[in-house]
C-alpha cells in the first residue's frame, strides 16, 4: 500500500491559479500510474488527469484540457496538478489516486475503480 496526501488547495478568484501536490509515502511511486479526480457536492467523482509511470505521457478530461497540467517528480515521490484559468465550475474536492501498472505509457486509467490507493482530498474553490 502507498499512502497519498494532497495539499495546496484553497480559495481563488475566477481566472486565478493553484498548484496541488500529492505526496506519496510507504513505497516509491515509480511503478504507479497516478491520477487526479474531483468531486463536487451532489455529483459523482470526475476524472481530471492522469500521468504515466515515468511522466512521459499525460491525459486530461475534456473539461480541463488546456488549463490544467499534471506532472511528477519520482525522486520526491510527488505528483503535481497545476491549475490555471480556474472557473467556478472547478470548485470541488480534489483527490489523487495511484495504481500499479505494467505499462510504461500509451494506456490511460480514467475510471475511479481502476485505482487502488487514494488520498483524503483537498478543497479547491474558485469564485467570481
Amino acid at each position: 500500500q502507498v499512502q497519498l496526501v494532497e495539499s495546496g488547495g484553497g480559495s481563488v478568484q475566477a481566472g486565478g491559479s493553484l498548484r496541488l501536490s500529492c505526496a506519496a509515502s510507504g513505497r516509491t511511486i515509480s511503478m504507479y500510474v497516478v491520477g487526479w479526480f474531483r468531486q463536487a457536492p451532489g455529483k459523482e467523482r470526475e476524472f481530471v488527469a492522469t500521468i504515466s509511470r515515468s511522466g512521459g505521457s499525460t491525459y486530461y478530461g475534456d473539461s480541463v484540457k488546456g488549463r490544467f497540467t499534471i506532472s511528477r517528480d519520482n525522486a520526491k515521490n510527488t505528483v503535481y496538478l497545476q491549475m490555471n484559468s480556474l472557473k467556478p465550475e472547478d470548485t470541488a474536492v480534489y483527490y489523487c489516486a495511484a495504481v500499479v501498472s505494467p505499462y510504461s505509457g500509451n494506456y490511460y486509467y480514467t475510471r475511479t475503480n481502476e485505482y487502488t490507493s487514494w488520498g483524503q482530498g483537498t478543497q479547491v474553490t474558485a469564485s467570481s
